[in-house]
């Protein structure tokens, strides 16, 4: 079969992975002040770090649309045998909903949602990918899909909680008695909802290698195939810590720096970094 895999932006996949396996992205909406842009075409995470830091509100995102689904899956739908299309976890966003409704009516498209963010939501569109480029057929992918998508294992620690306070995701207190204990919260998805792991302790990278620690040591669970370090803008020395400390405690085979898009960064803020993997 030919198959499409199409997914959203979201997905904060590299620009090379898109390209290798042909897939195609629907930017989401971000305005930025007065402005209403596409994430990943119009702006980029620094234009969002820029208008905050002088002196502007959190950008707000909006969904693909409905009709902006449906004139490419119409298109998609007549070019190839099938189409799958994976979104964001419904629990974050209408686009699932969006993308279920264009689809209404077309039987060769596919809509799984990921029960996931970011590069969580991304290690299924490489998974489609792969399965697709097997010759897999598109009922069978959709299957395996959802069958991965509990197994996904995904978090994220952060380094600053001032776009989190902005965004009414925790109080000025919490953000206060973070700074002075120095504290640097794990967030996890569990079941398409984000929730509160772990908090560390002390200088960012230290924590980075903690965490990282925490989340793959002495595991035998997991598919070694894949691992994401999905950040938000750290430093080189922070990437290399997180690189330095995966490649020495499981042997991944194939290990992805890529960098969050304005989507997520909106949300979380600069000095965020994340491991992100499949479980067996």
């Amino acid at each position: 079969m030919r198959i499409k895999i199409t997914s959203d932006s979201t997905c904060d996949l590299s620009p090379e992975q898109v390209a290798r396996h042909n897939i195609h992205i629907f930017p989401l909406s971000v305005r930025i002040g007065e402005r209403d842009l596409r994430d990943g075409v119009d702006a980029v995470p620094q234009d969002i770090y820029a208008h905050v830091d002088q002196g502007g509100d959190l950008p707000a995102t909006a969904a693909v649309s409905v009709g902006e689904y449906r004139t490419a899956f119409e298109q998609f739908a007549a070019e190839y045998d099938a189409v799958i299309h994976l979104d964001i976890s419904l629990d974050f966003s209408c686009c699932h909903q969006n993308a279920s409704m264009a689809a209404e009516g077309l039987d060769n498209v596919y809509v799984v949602d990921s029960r996931n963010l970011s590069t969580g939501h991304g290690l299924l569109v490489l998974k489609a990918a792969e399965l697709a480029e097997s010759g897999m057929e598109a009922p069978k992918i959709v299957e395996i899909l959802k069958e991965t998508a509990p197994k996904v294992d995904a978090s994220f620690i952060m380094d600053r909680l001032d776009y989190m306070k902005k965004g009414g995701r925790c109080s000025s207190i919490t953000v206060l008695g973070a700074n002075l204990l120095k504290l640097k919260p794990c967030i996890e998805v569990r079941d398409g909802k984000m929730l509160v792991a772990k908090k560390y302790r002390g200088g960012f990278d230290a924590c980075v290698k903690a965490y990282i620690t925490d989340r793959i040591s002495g595991r035998d669970d997991l598919d070694l195939q894949w691992v994401f370090l999905t950040h938000s803008g750290v430093s080189d020395s922070c990437i290399q810590t997180a690189l330095d400390t995966v490649h020495a405690l499981q042997p991944f085979q194939e290990v992805c720096v890529t960098t969050a898009g304005c989507t997520i960064s909106s949300h979380c803020g600069p000095g965020t970094i994340g491991i992100l993997f499949i479980r067996k």
